[in-house]
């Protein structure tokens, strides 16, 4: 058999790199597994952690040339961290994720950072969850526009008066089933940015304004286990503290 030579020679770099590629591949999966828990360590203080059960914890898990986030579900059992569920595919902003402080409105990016989870919202009169629902009817608006006195906050209105909203129930199931992430609503603060949910993705490629987006399967499966007696919380970029 010839090893460096003729055509099985020449063939042999590329399939060496593909397998070189696969085990790198393969220990960056296995290292993201054996430390996601961990990556909670920064946030162990914080009155939000200290005090909640469950938390989604989005990671990015890009490598080299591969586009890749994934949500945690994490529940405290014995006061340690411990995988509910395996993790889900997720898809984030456009624009990626904005470092700590330094969302605005428009930018196409996920904020970074820790934010409650304390409303579920959809087209359904009702979901199989624990969560407090509302129901989104033809006339709610989220208002999006930075200058006007409801900015980021859910209002009905059959004749909106805000220069920019975001309307809930869309024409498409984009908010089919959705939870309000509490990004900059208490306090408001104008232009930091508003209306970011983690909702129903457009599909495993897309990209969202700003929001968190995971498959309707999945997003069925966190209403069903997220509990508001747990104090669910989820952190965004926890690399990013």
């Amino acid at each position: 058999m010839i090893l460096f030579g003729g055509k099985l020679g020449k063939r042999l770099p590329g399939m060496g790199f593909l397998l070189l590629l696969a085990a790198l591949l393969s220990l960056a999966a296995c290292t993201a597994r054996t430390t996601v828990a961990n990556r909670l360590a920064p946030y162990a203080q914080t009155t939000e952690i200290e005090n909640a059960g469950q938390v989604l914890l989005v990671t990015d898990e890009s490598f080299l040339l591969f586009t890749s986030h994934k949500i945690y579900p994490l529940e405290k059992t014995n006061a340690s961290w411990q995988q509910a569920m395996a993790p889900m595919d997720a898809v984030i902003g456009r624009n990626g994720v904005a470092p700590p402080g330094e969302k605005r409105e428009g930018d196409g990016r996920t904020p970074s950072g820790l934010f409650r989870l304390k409303t579920a919202f959809g087209y359904p009169p009702s979901v199989p969850s624990q969560m407090p629902y509302r129901q989104s009817q033809e006339d709610d608006l989220w208002i999006d526009d930075s200058n006007d006195p409801n900015y980021n906050r859910w209002v009905r209105q059959s004749q909106p008066k805000a220069a920019s909203h975001e309307r809930m129930k869309r024409d498409d199931d984009l908010y089919k089933y959705g939870i309000v992430i509490e990004y900059n609503t208490d306090p408001v603060i104008k232009g930091l940015g508003s209306a970011i949910f983690l909702h129903v993705w457009a599909g495993a490629n897309s990209t969202t304004a700003g929001c968190v987006a995971v498959s309707e399967d999945n997003i069925l499966k966190l209403l069903g286990w997220l509990n508001p007696a747990k104090n669910p919380v989820i952190l965004i970029n926890p690399d990013e503290p």
